[in-house]
């Protein structure tokens, strides 16, 4: 068991040696530098995957984890359907302009062309992304709570492109653009697009203190 831990634990620190030597490097990275973020040897790298690509591929996955595992784990629990949208746009952006995940994503989507698998992998992520939109869209207008402007699959593109959008802008150190920032704009159209105000209980609607009656 311990043996078993143990090379889970090895396996994770490559992973996050992968995704810094792809930020650094770019997608085309060497295997030699993913060795040398790791401080491994080559062969030790290759002990544990067979090829650089696999092992990049391993690392976009933990990012999909993140991006979109997470987030449906993270709404599970919430009933409100103006409280899940708010909840998923939120967790749909980068936390700052040196989110690691983000970035990576960035050079896997520039490297498509050259590496269609990446391409793949990223388009997938978009779909299950929209398909996680549209099911929270067409809920909450089943329960009457969205008035919905267009269908739930244009309404959940659009979205996951806004969220890809601003987190590109921000990656790329757009002065004025930061994670609440980029929320407000996502939750701008999300309003336009549902009829609700979309305001939650973390957002009161009344900004002034509470009265002691």
């Amino acid at each position: 068991m311990a043996k078993t831990q143990g090379q889970k634990d090895r396996r994770a620190a490559l992973i996050r040696a992968t995704q810094q030597a792809v930020i650094e490097h770019g997608a085309d990275v060497k295997l030699t530098e993913i060795a040398k973020q790791a401080g491994l040897t080559s062969g030790a790298v290759l002990y544990h995957y067979p090829d650089v690509q696999t092992l990049i591929l391993e690392a976009n996955r933990a990012g999909t984890e993140r991006f979109y595992d997470e987030r449906m784990r993270a709404i599970a629990a919430i009933e409100d359907p103006a409280e899940k949208l708010v909840s998923t746009i939120r967790s749909g952006l980068p936390s700052d302009n040196d989110d690691d995940a983000v970035r990576l994503f960035c050079e896997l989507g520039g490297a498509a062309r050259r590496h269609p698998v990446y391409g793949a992998l990223l388009t997938s992520l978009y779909d299950r992304q929209v398909a996680m939109y549209q099911v929270i869209l067409e809920t909450g207008a089943a329960k009457g709570a969205f008035v919905l402007r267009q269908d739930s699959l244009t309404v959940g593109r659009n979205l996951v492109a806004l969220e890809d959008a601003y987190g590109y802008r921000m990656m790329a150190g757009h002065p004025t653009i930061d994670h609440e920032v980029a929320c407000e704009l996502l939750l701008d159209y999300a309003r336009l697009a549902t009829g609700n105000p979309l305001i939650t209980k973390a957002q009161p609607d009344d900004e002034g203190t509470p009265s002691d009656d």
